[in-house]
């Protein structure tokens, strides 16, 4: 049985999915953290345990194309790449190491097509212009401190700093309700000596007042929107785009008004699924009895197509 793996490697988890050349998936594994710059060598030990749970029983050998999208790596000639090259050796895994930066699987998990455009926006905020599978331009994705403009971080920033200066607001309370603080000082000494992916976790409550009507919260999401879009335009790059990162792919306020956008501009939008099946498909589009488009439809919907009813 000939077999691909794809894997999705980011700063939060490592995923693969292991699956026949006609779409069928056998296999899924979850780790740790895949980043090589921020884990080093802890990406690969998480990598090659969320493949060696997608493996199970099955050989590596069996394996006969892979692509793993790996957060802050863009090739496999990467220097931070070269943290892998062990693993997949210990791995007994004998067909090419095939590595792509993590917003072509994102791409690849939303669109067949070989080019187009991806909006993320989770607890960073980044659109990249995909050509031919490979990234050609990217706007954002500076990090918190100098962009992610709308992401998860971002619009947990801007609560914060709303809240301390009208602490009477109902954003005020919100955090007040977080923290735990009694008054904008404290407030300040709380948000000061979080770890700062924690700014973060206020993001599900802010949308969820904003859905509610609270002005604040709206005029937080209604920026966050405007910033993604804004970073979306600096690509200038015609569609497909493809909306990935759980604030546009969860049921959002800032999903609602980024696609209300697109849709109004008549874009053609898809929403990337599942990553590592993206990969896994960019692994296998040219292996298979299927044509690109139908093995697609066949990974990221998690079943099987029929050849006959492919062609």
């Amino acid at each position: 049985m000939n077999l691909v793996l794809g894997v999705d490697a980011g700063g939060t988890a490592s995923r693969a999915v292991l699956a026949t050349s006609d779409g069928t998936v056998v296999g899924r594994g979850t780790a740790g953290p895949g980043n090589p710059i921020s884990a080093g060598s802890a990406a690969a030990v998480a990598i090659g345990t969320a493949i060696r749970q997608a493996l199970a029983h099955l050989s590596p050998t069996s394996v006969t194309a892979a692509v793993l999208g790996v957060s802050g790596v863009a090739s496999a000639s990467d220097p931070a790449a070269l943290v892998l090259v062990p693993m997949w050796r210990e791995l007994g895994l004998t067909c090419p190491l095939t590595i792509v930066g993590d917003v072509v699987t994102a791409f690849a998990a939303g669109a067949p097509d070989p080019s187009g455009t991806v909006l993320i926006a989770g607890t960073g905020a980044i659109a990249a212009r995909i050509t031919g599978y490979r990234v050609t331009a990217t706007a954002d994705g500076l990090g918190w401190l100098l962009g992610d403009e709308g992401s998860g971080r971002w619009i947990g920033l801007q609560t914060v700093r709303a809240a301390v200066r009208d602490w009477s607001s109902p954003l005020g309370r919100l955090v007040a309700a977080r923290s735990g603080a009694r008054s904008p000082e404290e407030a300040v000494r709380w948000a000061q000596s979080l770890p700062f992916g924690e700014i973060g976790a206020l993001t599900p409550p802010v949308c969820t007042a904003a859905r509610e009507g609270a002005p604040g919260a709206a005029r937080i999401i209604a920026s966050a929107v405007g910033h993604l879009i804004a970073t979306l335009d600096e690509l200038a790059a015609p569609g497909p785009v493809v909306l990935a990162g759980g604030l546009l792919v969860a049921d959002t306020p800032v999903r609602d008004g980024v696609l209300g956008v697109l849709v109004k501009r008549e874009v053609p939008t898809g929403t990337a699924r599942d990553p590592a099946a993206g990969a896994a498909w960019l692994a296998a589009r040219h292996l298979g009895p299927l044509k690109p488009a139908a093995l697609h439809a066949a990974l990221l919907s998690g079943g099987p197509v029929s050849p006959s009813r492919a062609r």
